[in-house]
């Protein structure tokens, strides 16, 4: 049984709200459609008569010059309506998200990646597109292909996007004076996001050159521009839709617009509505992947376990594309300090560009890879020292008035991950049970128990400052109802539940006056993606200001019409508090219209006090940090290399929560995903270049048997962000993500029992059966030697 223990905060001072309004655990909006099957996904959209169904031609070679590519087979295939190539593309043969210029939707002389798109089928059934796609006759020659980080440093790889590099110090000379120092490498793997709902599209032609689009996308506004740009029209043309998604985790924020634009350009060509769903294999062959890296470092301390200095190299194989590999290796090195204060640091990026899909966002941009390597180091040096590792990390994490800035120059104004620790390992009974677990390995021959706790310093916002920004739309209606419209997207996280409750605490109305609407760029502009974990932190604060703006018109004109003063005005649960009356909203609403006072407004918000300065590597490019920690414990088994997770103590800050339930379900799905991509997550290219686990029978994600045995998720309690964001709450996206760490950890500290803790065992993730069993030959033969050169 799952052990679940929810801290729910306290809150301000404030009017007397509904049951469900921020702060409290509504329900999520749609989840009584979610059991009743009734939730509309791009799939379920009824097909206009006469729709049209896309389908891809893909490459089998991984870096090549096509030669001859035969499409008569194809065209002939009965129900094939026609054949797209590069050159049926009536704009700009360019998906690029950042304008690099590198990422042609469909592939014109050469193709870089096995998988890449070189033409789409449109046929009258699915069944029909699919099938025919197969017959294409595609003739190459072959040109020299770098599949992984190795190959592209040996062969000299070009970067796919400019390097970053970020100094605080002096860290050679911090290095070389340092009494002890050791230098490592860590390997972390990529991952797949295998969202339940692939992706997919269906487009409209209207009138006039119009297109509508029902996308599954986490960037509409990026949609809506890939789309225009393809068929080389004005974005006023394009409207791009989104109801929900069924997953996204990163992967569609810019992968989605593959599917869009080859919909739109099938629906632009014949003249009907077309979709496109791709199959999972398809789908796996052809989207982008969290970046794997491969991170040196050398780290210079003292005995007692203080870091003294910092050099790393972080490598990553970002693909055929830039996508946003550039804002990822970034983010990477922004959070390769995790908690902890290096003295004198200096990090760079290394983004290879390889023949392989083109790896894009994941769930925590880049942050865990980064957070990974610090985390390493801090096991190094209590490996090295002889101390627990709970202890370095102590040692180690910011401060609040020295010993408090960032290798980017960020000074940490807020730093609690240590006492967060401190008190998690209270809470748990950290040290005593690594003391008896001590004794169980000390007589089990096969199976080893291991313990870690680590910490999450997370930052909150776009590294990119001009995406921090959001707008929403609210329209009251005469009797009294609600409608709310952001520029944000619904993946499954609860970001329209927030918004529906900021709405009902601001109006004092129950859940049903309330009602979100599809996220449409025909209703907010120019909207940023969902992502970055700022999703309810900038949609929020619109979504207040909009509200804000209609109460703001209804005060002044119930302080005119019952001749009271404003502040005399309060909405609650209750009704509209004007005076001595309570007025319900519906009627003070009505009394509005009649007095033509407009119950319609935007909002919009953009974060404050941020700035990012690329060239220098320094900033503020975050406008707060969440923190948390987690500790784990497993057990591993030396036959069979397989672990199992026993027990999982969470306690994690989302500020003042908006809602503790979803927040909870955030951590312990954030948690569960961390821990997969650490453990079991395991992508594999053959030496051709092809992706060998591009299904669920060949990549496997963790299933309920995973989770762990007991599993402990808290709140912090009583710790309101101390910036002014939506109701004093903290983003809860990403930062859950990196405590999956813990486990990986553990799994270390277990394996490290089989020489005694004498030495680091240098564990790489993902770590899987056959990494730990690697991992535990090497050390029994070895006498605990690690990849780690140690210099006293």
């Amino acid at each position: 049984m799952v052990e679940q223990t929810t801290v729910l905060q306290q809150t301000e001072a404030q009017p007397k709200s509904p049951a469900g309004a921020a702060s409290s655990s509504l329900r999520h909006e749609s989840a009584h459609l979610h059991v009743a099957g009734d939730a509309r996904y791009v799939d379920d959209v009824p097909l206009p008569q006469g729709a049209v169904h896309v389908a891809l031609g893909l490459s089998s070679r991984a870096h090549a010059r096509i030669t001859h590519m035969g499409l008569d087979a194809v065209r002939a295939y009965p129900g094939v309506v026609c054949v797209l190539t590069a050159q049926d593309i009536p704009g700009h043969n360019q998906v690029s998200p950042v304008g690099a210029g590198d990422e042609p939707l469909l592939a014109e002389d050469t193709v870089f990646f096995c998988g890449q798109p070189l033409f789409a089928v449109v046929a009258q059934t699915r069944h029909a597109a699919r099938h025919a796609a197969v017959l294409a006759q595609v003739e190459y020659e072959d040109l020299p292909a770098i599949l992984n980080i190795e190959q592209a440093r040996a062969q000299g790889s070009p970067l796919v996007c400019r390097s970053l590099e970020m100094t605080r110090g002096d860290a050679p000379h911090a290095l070389a004076q340092a009494p002890h120092r050791l230098a490592g490498q860590l390997a972390v793997g990529g991952q797949e996001h295998f969202y339940l709902e692939g992706q997919a599209a269906l487009a409209w032609p209207g009138e006039d050159g119009e297109i509508r689009i029902c996308s599954s996308t986490q960037h509409p506004t990026e949609t809506q521009h890939m789309v225009a740009h393809i068929l080389g029209r004005p974005n006023n043309l394009v409207t791009v839709e989104v109801r929900r998604m069924g997953g996204g985790f990163g992967g569609k924020e810019t992968q989605a617009n593959i599917a869009a634009c080859l919909a739109a350009l099938a629906a632009e060509r014949t003249g009907k509505p077309a979709k496109l769903r791709m199959d999972r294999d398809d789908d796996m062959l052809v989207t982008g992947k969290r970046h794997d890296f491969v991170i040196d470092y050398d780290v210079g301390f003292n005995a007692q376990g203080h870091v003294l200095g910092v050099d790393m190299q972080l490598a990553a194989r970002c693909g055929w594309s830039a996508d946003l590999s550039g804002p990822v290796t970034d983010r990477a090195m922004f959070h390769a300090d995790n908690a902890y204060y290096y003295p004198d640091v200096r990090l760079r990026s290394i983004p290879l560009r390889t023949n392989t899909q083109s790896n894009t966002a994941f769930r925590g941009f880049g942050g865990p890879q980064g957070a990974a390597a610090a985390e390493r180091i801090m096991e190094e040096i209590a490996f090295a020292t002889g101390l627990d590792p709970l202890d370095v990390r102590l040692r180690n994490v910011y401060g609040t008035t020295d010993r408090n800035v960032t290798p980017y120059h960020m000074t940490v104004e807020d730093s609690i991950a240590g006492e967060i620790m401190t008190q998690l390992a209270a809470d748990c009974d950290y040290r005593k049970r690594r003391e008896q677990i001590r004794v169980f390995n000390r007589t089990s021959p096969h199976l080893r128990r291991g313990i870690a706790l680590t910490p999450v310093k997370f930052g909150i916002s776009f590294t990119a400052t001009h995406f921090n920004q959001a707008g929403a739309l609210v329209h009251v209606y005469t009797d009294g109802s609600v409608q709310v419209n952001h520029g944000g997207t619904e993946m499954g996280q609860g970001l329209h539940t927030k918004m529906v409750q900021i709405a009902m605490r601001e109006f004092g109305l129950s859940k049903e006056r309330v009602r979100i609407t599809a996220t449409t760029t025909g209703k907010v502009p120019n909207t940023s993606a969902t992502a970055a974990s700022s999703g309810a932190d900038l949609n929020g604060m619109a979504v207040l200001a909009a509200v804000r703006t209609i109460k703001d018109r209804l005060v002044a004109f119930a302080a005119d019409k019952w001749h009271v003063a404003p502040e005399q005005i309060r909405f609650t649960a209750d009704g509209v508090v004007v005076g001595a009356e309570v007025i319900p909203f519906a009627t003070l609403v009505n009394a509005a219209y009649m007095a033509r006072i407009s119950l319609s407004s935007t909002g919009f918000y953009k974060t404050p006090k941020i700035s990012w300065d690329g060239a220098t590597g320094r900033g503020r490019p975050f406008y707060y940090f969440a923190y948390g920690a987690a500790c784990a414990e497993v057990l591993v088994d030396l036959l069979t290399g397989e672990n199992r997770i026993e027990r999982v103590d969470i306690l994690h800050d989302a500020g003042q929560s908006l809602n503790p339930d979803i927040d909870i379900g955030q951590i312990e799905g954030g948690f569960v995903q961390g821990a997969g991509w650490l453990t079991m997550e395991e992508l594999f290219w053959d030496t051709a270049g092809r992706l060998r686990t591009h299904a669920p029978s060949t990549y496997k994600i963790p299933a309920c048997s995973d989770r762990p045995r007991i599993f402990n998720v808290k709140l912090l309690e009583n710790a309101p962000n101390r910036e002014e964001t939506i109701f004093r709450s903290k983003a809860v996206g990403e930062p859950p993500f990196v405590h999956g760490l813990a486990v990986l950890h553990a799994i270390s500290d277990a394996l490290a029992s089989l020489n005694d803790y004498r030495t680091c065992p240098g564990l790489n993730a993902p770590a899987t059966p056959e990494q730990i069993l690697r991992v535990a030959e090497r050390l029994r033969q070895q006498g605990g030697e690690t990849n780690a050169q140690v210099h006293a």
